[in-house]
């Protein structure tokens, strides 16, 4: 493993979620989801940074704002970094997010709300929930709301207009949790081994995660609409040079990622509860017999 360093500057007995937030080298954007965390949440919460390099003074900041981190002076991408900074959680409930994301007021209202419904419909802490994405570029994602009103990046963003507009948009739970902002019990953390490293820097991490819950005996992935979080995409993952998640995943799992989504988490269809077992169709057999040569 990577030699990473920890910085803890204490805990605070109050912090209803430990925030798990990446970052490289992208010191404007983090500033800005660090503000929209601070100005936008009801509950106070601890904020923990996974710091790769920090050559653009991101580790010096942390350190004047008494931020708890850990870093490298590598980049050693997503699984490493995450998975040491939940050695620093200090709540049982874990949260990541990416450092180019803004939460929107009251998110961890509504997280909270759909943790306390999840701790009674799904026992042992056996729920995985994921905050809804307002996103300037239409990717195909279901899962999130797609408008290009509101710029694309913190020069154009019309914060006044998205924060007066982004609880205006229809859109109900869906199933099929997997992307960050995602929010997990810690035990269900340990229990699962994290994010799989295998994956560095971490593309497709994400639904390998959601699988190994699966595998868990979880079936409550739910993406809470009210919970709101605006993502500026990729201004860190597009910097990258990418594993091959893909195939990646589909030889770990004999099955695409796309088909584990459509089949088993049902994504981006309307929130039922906890999900079935997923149909023997055409489709998912094929998947499986595509894997064999991936």
């Amino acid at each position: 493993m990577p030699s990473i360093a920890s910085t803890v500057f204490g805990t605070n007995p109050d912090a209803r979620f430990s925030l798990l937030i990446p970052t490289w080298n992208n010191l404007p954007y983090l500033k800005f989801c660090i503000q929209s965390i601070r100005n936008n949440s009801r509950w106070p919460h601890q904020i923990i940074l996974h710091i790769n390099e920090g050559t653009d003074g991101t580790r010096d900041w942390a350190r004047e704002q008494g931020i708890d981190h850990t870093f490298s002076n590598e980049n050693v991408g997503i699984c490493y970094g995450i998975n040491a900074a939940v050695e620093l959680a200090t709540t049982d409930y874990l949260v990541y997010l990416n450092d180019d994301m803004y939460v929107c007021p009251a998110w961890d209202h509504y997280l909270m709300e759909a943790v306390d419904e999840a701790v009674k419909e799904a026992p042992d802490h056996r729920f995985y929930l994921s905050g809804t994405l307002i996103e300037p570029r239409d990717t195909g994602n279901t899962c999130a709301i797609n408008t290009d009103q509101f710029g694309d990046d913190i020069d154009s963003l019309d914060t006044k207009n998205l924060l007066a507009q982004y609880d205006s948009f229809p859109f109900a739970d869906w199933s099929g949790a997997t992307w960050p902002p995602s929010l997990i019990h810690k035990k269900m953390w340990e229990l699962v081994g994290g994010l799989s490293v295998e994956f560095s820097p971490g593309m497709y991490s994400d639904p390998d995660l959601s699988m190994k819950l699966w595998q868990a005996g979880v079936r409550w992935f739910k993406g809470v609409s009210q919970c709101r979080v605006f993502h500026f995409m990729a201004k860190s993952t597009g910097r990258v040079k990418r594993n091959d998640g893909r195939n990646q995943f589909m030889r770990k799992w004999g099955v695409s990622s796309n088909a584990f989504m459509r089949s088993y988490l049902r994504s981006g269809t309307p929130f039922k509860g906890a999900l079935p077992e997923p149909e023997e169709n055409l489709s998912l057999r094929w998947s499986r017999f595509r894997s064999r040569w991936a």
